[in-house]
């Protein structure tokens, strides 16, 4: 059912979210069934894009990535897409009493995931790396991905609209920290000699 859920959101996120309450999924059969699998499409594309299509910036010549760096980097970013619901989900479920959310059935996972679906799907833009290509897209999906977010988590929660609101604007913020968070392991990781290996 799970990748039912994929293209409901896209057609009439309402519906779906209560579609997705209503079925109760463990974080296991979520995982199997849909996030072991849409997060592959960022993952495969950009490795697809960095070592096959490669980059170009101005009229300079284009820029791929070695086989072996970009198997590297692709890797470690599925993993920390696995991971990054997994925690973000946890903080939902955590915070979830805060907000007088009457569902009681940890449901943050299941929140997470499927609000980050458009961010999954438009990753496979990610072959053609182009950087105003790639920004204009990524920022469409980003800004679905929120909208599903504001509208979901009421919904899956049970929680009232204006409380919903504080709560997912919690929630859009805890995103951006382990973004930022990201980034940083990203440094750290680089300076340990994993790191992009550029080949002309």
């Amino acid at each position: 059912m799970s990748l039912t859920h994929t293209f409901g959101l896209l057609a009439h996120p309402d519906q779906e979210w209560e579609a997705i309450r209503n079925e109760s999924e463990t974080v296991t059969r979520l995982y199997a069934g849909h996030i072991l699998l849409l997060a592959l499409i960022p993952a495969v594309a950009g490795f697809i894009g960095t070592t096959q299509v490669g980059w170009q910036i101005g009229d300079g010549q284009i820029t791929k990535l070695s086989v072996t760096s970009a198997l590297q980097l692709s890797t470690l970013f599925y993993a920390a897409m696995l991971a990054g619901i997994f925690i973000l989900g946890k903080f939902i479920d955590f915070f979830a009493a805060t907000y007088d959310a009457v569902e009681r059935t940890p449901r943050g996972v299941a929140l997470a995931a499927y609000t980050a679906t458009p961010i999954f799907l438009i990753g496979v833009i990610a072959a053609y790396p182009n950087i105003w290509v790639n920004m204009l897209a990524g920022l469409v999906a980003v800004a679905y991905a929120v909208y599903l977010l504001y509208e979901g988590l009421p919904i899956l929660m049970r929680i009232p609209a204006d409380k919903g609101f504080m709560f997912a604007s919690a929630v859009l913020t805890v995103g951006l920290v382990m973004f930022v968070a990201l980034l940083a392991i990203s440094v750290v990781i680089w300076s340990m000699g994993i790191g992009p290996v550029y080949v002309n």
